[in-house]
């Protein structure tokens, strides 16, 4: 089983990356483009078949390692 993990940074919360990448866009000549906003993607492989194991396995991941849960929120995905 693969978890496919997103984690954004939570409205309000500041993103000079995401702005970085909106003016870049714009000096390439994108035009229409607002308010960017980046975050990470992360693949994890599970051995687990229990769906529900599998479920606590990576919030547990997510909310001890992988996400800043002060700032960031997460979703996930299994996929088998």
């Amino acid at each position: 089983m693969k978890a496919r993990i997103k984690i954004t940074l939570k409205n309000g919360v500041l993103d000079p990356q995401g702005k970085a990448i909106e003016g870049a866009l714009a000096s390439l000549g994108f035009s229409g483009v607002g308010d960017v906003r980046q975050g990470k993607y992360i693949e994890v492989d599970l051995t687990e078949t229990d769906e529900a194991k599998a479920k606590a396995a990576v919030d547990k991941m997510c909310k001890d390692l992988l996400a800043n849960t002060v700032i960031e929120n997460y979703s996930y995905e299994l996929v088998r």
